[in-house]
């Protein structure tokens, strides 16, 4: 089968999307089918066109950014193309050039398939708002072009907007997680390297230093956990520098952290790769996903967390919830609420063997070759179809 895969942005990009794209795009590699990435060139110094693990990339050029977006002109050229050389056309939204490159795929008479990963909620504003627009406006003409919209939960699903308007032809399938595994050696040196001890309950948080991350929420919960743990540390991986519009929000967190950092309680470690995240993990008590809203929509990394034992405390999200309440690895908190996320973080430390979950149970259900036979399925049916 020849899949064409189109998105805004792929890797080196690093977004919880990125990710699953590129997870979904080698398992599908391994299983024998011939897949093509399109995407933008949102750094010029990226090659336009290269093979990523026998994944063909091809970067379409961008002439400006727009909001978290990107212009590039001949999209619609590079994606008709495109379209007529493959038997499948799958896109990641939320994307602005999703309804032309779905409607190109149902002209040739291609499956066009839309794997919807979350709701859009720009910061207030008015460029925001029209940005917002738009965008909601794109998502829903790709909605109705497509013949079918894959999302990773039905409570996502039952709670979303956008996807409440196409229940008939929605299919809910689990995102594809994988880590590489982790020495015992590289666990300790990680812990080495950023001082973990023992005695130090470690809390971490994996995500874009970005508003709707809720960062503040765990500032804000840190004094009741320090109360009772007084050397709890934080470790914080992802991006946390330069975020595409996030400076404001980075400016009005940074002081508070920072004294944390003086006094050994906050560490940021930068984006880390996979074999790093895998000792990440491991060094950890607990991991937290407090977002705010419904641009997120699982938290994958909490699953990154339960494969290592680790257990998770969410936002009570629709989407974000359901890994905790699926595998019994944690206590989900009130949305927004620092008291509620202390507690729910004072409950795991106090109880840790209560939330420790089936590991090689989650590990199955995850396993990207899994996920890619159930899009395989999926896209088989829709081909009979046509």
């Amino acid at each position: 089968m020849k899949i064409l895969t189109v998105l805004t942005y792929y890797r080196p990009h690093t977004s919880g999307l990125t990710i699953y794209a590129e997870r979904l795009a080698r398992a599908f590699v391994k299983r024998g089918h011939q897949v093509t990435v399109m995407t933008t060139q949102y750094d010029p110094s990226l090659p336009s066109e290269e093979m990523m693990d026998g994944v063909k990339v091809i970067r379409v050029p961008v002439i400006a950014r727009v909001s978290k977006g990107v212009l590039a002109p001949t999209f619609g050229f590079v994606a008709t193309k495109l379209a007529w050389e493959h038997d499948v056309v799958q896109m990641h939204l939320p994307q602005f050039d999703a309804p032309g490159v779905a409607f190109r795929a149902r002209l040739f008479g291609k499956p066009a398939v839309l794997t919807y990963h979350c709701d859009v909620q720009l910061p207030q504003g008015l460029f925001n708002r029209m940005v917002n627009f738009v965008l909601d406006f794109q998502n829903n003409m790709a909605g109705m072009l497509a013949n079918h919209i894959v999302t990773y939960t039905q409570d996502y699903a039952d709670h979303s907007p956008y996807l409440s308007r196409y229940a008939s032809k929605l299919t809910p399938i689990l995102p594809p997680v994988e880590l590489p595994g982790a020495t015992p050696e590289a666990v300790s040196a990680f812990a080495e390297t950023n001082l973990i001890s023992e005695r130090n309950p470690v809390i971490g948080m994996a995500a874009r230093f970005a508003s709707e991350k809720g960062v503040e929420v765990l500032l804000d919960a840190m004094p009741i956990v320090l109360k009772k743990y007084p050397k709890a540390q934080v470790l914080f991986a992802g991006t946390y520098q330069y975020v595409m519009g996030e400076q404001a929000y980075s400016d009005r967190l940074m002081p508070r952290i920072h004294e944390y950092e003086l006094q050994g309680h906050w560490k940021f470690l930068g984006n880390l790769d996979p074999v790093q995240m895998a000792a990440f993990y491991p060094n950890l008590d607990v991991l937290t996903v407090p977002s705010l809203n419904s641009t997120e929509a699982f938290g994958l990394v909490q699953i990154e967390a339960m494969m290592n034992g680790v257990p998770s405390v969410p936002s009570a999200l629709p989407g974000v919830r359901q890994p905790v309440k699926m595998h019994n690895m944690g206590v989900v908190s009130e949305i927004g609420n620092s008291e509620s996320l202390a507690n729910a973080i004072l409950e795991v430390l106090d109880n840790k063997e209560k939330y420790r979950g089936d590991v090689n149970a989650i590990k199955t259900a995850y396993n990207p070759d899994s996920i890619a036979q159930e899009y395989e399925k999926l896209f088989a049916k829709l081909m009979r179809k046509k």
